[in-house]
């Protein structure tokens, strides 16, 4: 009984491992694994990889971010389970390789010249006909025919006496053998591609992690802090990393972005930007970027010059250097505090992008101060129709969707297209004492948006996913927002509004009409009080003021069939009224005050309009720019691919096979020479009975035609079975 078991065990493991190489070398299990990898890579070009889990719990919900981090779709291409698909293919097409190139090298070394004469006939493309000439002549010409048609030949003598049933010479030929080469070269390119793949992707890296106690770096700070276990060595055999490094100074490590965190990359040289380069068409739009460079050999001291541009990289040590984009390197800039809250006061602070935070206190809300970006070109399209972003990037291009969907009621007029540089912008957040924070970007200069009033654009956004809703703020003839402060300022007062209500009384009311004047000086001070936000609509008014603040005022004190009308008559006794408290602002500043004409009218209308959306504005400053240091930085890539030639080659043997595959038709012949007495019992007559055998791999129209030819050229016959004379 034991040697019996002894006896099953030994014989299950040899079949256990021929259905395993079997199922792995087959092609079902190939195709198999490709379609999933053409799925996962599917999803990876879709969903954007690499990004925080944040930006997937507020696009899809925490469900499927969360989903989506466990099976790693967030970094597909660095996904365990996806390098094991690719290892799995090379197995499998390894195998497959392994399992046929013997056969198939051996078929093209054989001629099949032993085959039955009487096996000729069942073939499809098969003629027969009667030489005149000995069976031997006619081998050799045929043989000769065949060979400078680019056809392999081998000649074989048959004798009765050597257990042939018939005497006589069968002529074997074959041609279009690289058609099973194309089969090698396919399979081959697979393996070198994924082989490549893996070599360049982060397979390596991750192997760092696994087995040399390398880990992911989840914190924050200075790179120069990070501690050894984070980062990888210089002769890290492969990694496609990102590294900034600003003008005038030098960087020699990169952040390898992982799933879970960043691993440092140390490079074998350092990189300094001597000059970052950018060139604009005449729109403004960037059209060239480049970096003039010295790499600083880190173990001989040596120093190489380089220029690097987009699609026009540098290398160094075997490592590529790429143009990826370019950001701020630490510009210094001034800001100032615009109040738009009644208790905030204007202040000058000063910062670099990038640098540190500052703290500012502004009536009892302590807020801290961010430094986020400088961006000296904003190219926007002021052109009709949908917007292409969101105003802030200069490869994203639309601003006036932007500006109508601001804070407020806007004028939406229609403009040709356009694409115009209004000027730099500065990007900052506000961050509560909660921790939440806000980000604003603002045009340091006033942009005219069409309707002939340069405004200043104040944008605000809540998430980062959102696009920015911008405040305008009219500049006045001084190119500041100076009165527009001053307006804001006066409107707040008491004293200025009863002052203002009463200089519109005595334009407004004929003196011999003495007693409408007590009832509009009621209506136009509780109108002023209400846009000014000193006295709100209803209890439960949320709002604080501006237009918003009227309409509330409306709905609950005036029927709806009479709203339309008085809402007129306010709206038109508000707008004169606002513009003595213009006239006041600019009295007590020492400034005379503006006449009553078109280009006034428009500034105090967008004026109102800014003051009105003003109430909702989330912060009680707003930070202007007044001047600034710019300092560029340049955004290399850095990588070091050795599985590039790799792949290269890949590329070349699956053209080259499928090539073969496709368009070179495997091809053998066979011509069976006999003695014509020999075949229909004659007494011989020095003539030949010939039948020929044609074969393809892959049946055509040409493979018809190329039987034609060579029944014609090899037996002279013009149709199948039917001899020339």
């Amino acid at each position: 009984m034991s040697v019996s078991t002894h006896g099953l065990r030994v014989h299950r493991g040899p079949q256990a491992l021929r259905a395993a190489v079997e199922l792995f070398s087959s092609m079902r299990f190939a195709i198999a694994l490709l379609t999933v990898i053409c799925i996962a890579s599917i999803i990876g070009t879709v969903l954007k990889q690499h990004e925080s889990i944040n930006n997937y719990v507020n696009q899809f919900g925490p469900f499927w971010a969360e989903l989506f981090r466990a099976a790693k779709l967030d970094s597909v291409y660095s996904a365990w389970w996806f390098l094991l698909i690719l290892l799995f293919l090379v197995i499998s097409t390894s195998l497959c390789i392994a399992r046929n190139t013997p056969r198939i090298f051996v078929d093209l070394k054989t001629f099949k010249e032993g085959i039955r004469a009487q096996s000729l006939k069942a073939f499809g493309q098969r003629a027969e006909t009667r030489l005149d000439e000995a069976p031997a002549a006619a081998a050799n010409r045929i043989g000769q025919l065949l060979v400078s048609g680019g056809w392999k030949v081998k000649l074989q003598q048959r004798e009765a006496a050597h257990g042939h049933a018939d005497a006589g010479w069968m002529v074997a030929a074959r041609a279009g053998g690289a058609h099973k080469l194309g089969y090698i070269a396919a399979h081959s390119a697979i393996v070198l591609v994924c082989i490549g793949g893996l070599l360049d992707g982060d397979l390596v890296v991750r192997a760092q992690t696994w087995f040399n106690g390398k880990s992911v770096f989840t914190g924050g700070g200075m790179i120069a802090d990070v501690p050894p276990q984070h980062r990888l060595s210089p002769r890290n055999p492969t990694f496609r990393g990102n590294i900034l490094v600003p003008e005038g100074a030098q960087g020699s490590v990169a952040i390898l972005q992982q799933s879970d965190g960043v691993l440092l990359q140390e490079l074998p040289f350092s990189i300094e930007l001597k000059k970052f380069i950018v060139d604009y068409y005449s729109t403004g739009m960037p059209k060239l970027f480049a970096s003039e460079v010295v790499l600083h050999d880190r173990e001989t001291g040596a120093q190489v010059p380089a220029r690097i541009e987009v699609n026009h990289p540098a290398s160094y040590k075997g490592v590529e250097i790429y143009q990826s984009s370019f950001d701020d390197g630490g510009s210094k800039v001034k800001l100032k505090a615009v109040p738009m809250a009644a208790a905030a006061k204007p202040f000058d602070v000063e910062g670099v992008i990038g640098g540190p935070s500052t703290e500012i206190t502004n009536g009892k809300e302590k807020l801290t101060l961010e430094y986020a970006a400088l961006r000296v070109i904003n190219v926007e399209n002021f052109a009709d129709g949908g917007a292409m972003g969101s105003g802030a990037d200069v490869r994203k291009v639309d601003l006036r969707h932007d500006i109508e969907s601001r804070l407020g009621a806007a004028n939406k007029t229609s403009k040709p297209k356009v694409l115009r540089n209004i000027g730099p912008s500065i990007g900052y957040k506000l961050r509560d004492a909660a921790g939440q924070a806000r980000e604003y970007q603002n045009y340091m200069v006033p942009v005219d948006t069409g309707d002939g009033q340069p405004v200043f654009l104040l944008g605000m956004r809540e998430k980062p996913e959102e696009p920015f809703r911008y405040l305008r703020v009219p500049a006045d003839d001084q190119g500041s927002m100076d009165s527009f402060v001053r307006m804001r300022t006066a409107l707040a007062d008491a004293d200025t509004r009863t002052r203002a209500v009463e200089r519109y009384i005595a334009k407004a009311v004929d003196p011999k009409r003495p007693e409408m004047a007590e009832q509009l000086r009621v209506s136009a001070a509780r109108a002023l009080a209400l846009f000014a936000g000193s006295e709100r609509a209803k209890a439960d008014a949320a709002t604080k003021g501006g237009w918003q603040a009227i309409a509330e005022f409306m709905e609950a004190n005036v029927p709806e069939t009479e709203r339309e009308r008085a809402g007129a008559v306010l709206v038109r006794i508000l707008n004169d009224v606002l513009f003595e408290v213009l006239n006041l602002s600019r009295e007590g500043a020492g400034l005379a005050a503006l006449p009553s004409d078109q280009k006034s009218q428009a500034f105090l209308t967008q004026a109102v309009l800014a003051i009105s959306d003003a109430y909702f504005y989330p912060a009680p400053v707003a930070m202007m720019m007044t001047d600034f240091t710019q300092v560029q930085a340049s955004v290399f890539q850095v990588a070091r691919a050795p599985g590039k030639n790799v792949v290269y080659l890949g590329c070349l043997l699956l053209i080259v096979g499928i090539f073969a595959m496709l368009y070179v038709r495997e091809r053998r012949l066979w011509v069976w020479l006999a003695p014509s007495g020999q075949s229909d019992g004659g007494d011989g007559d020095n003539t030949t009975a010939a039948t020929m055998a044609f074969s393809v791999n892959r049946k055509t129209m040409d493979s018809d035609r190329e039987f034609e030819h060579l029944k014609h050229k090899l037996l002279a016959l013009k149709k199948e079975g039917q001899a020339t004379p």
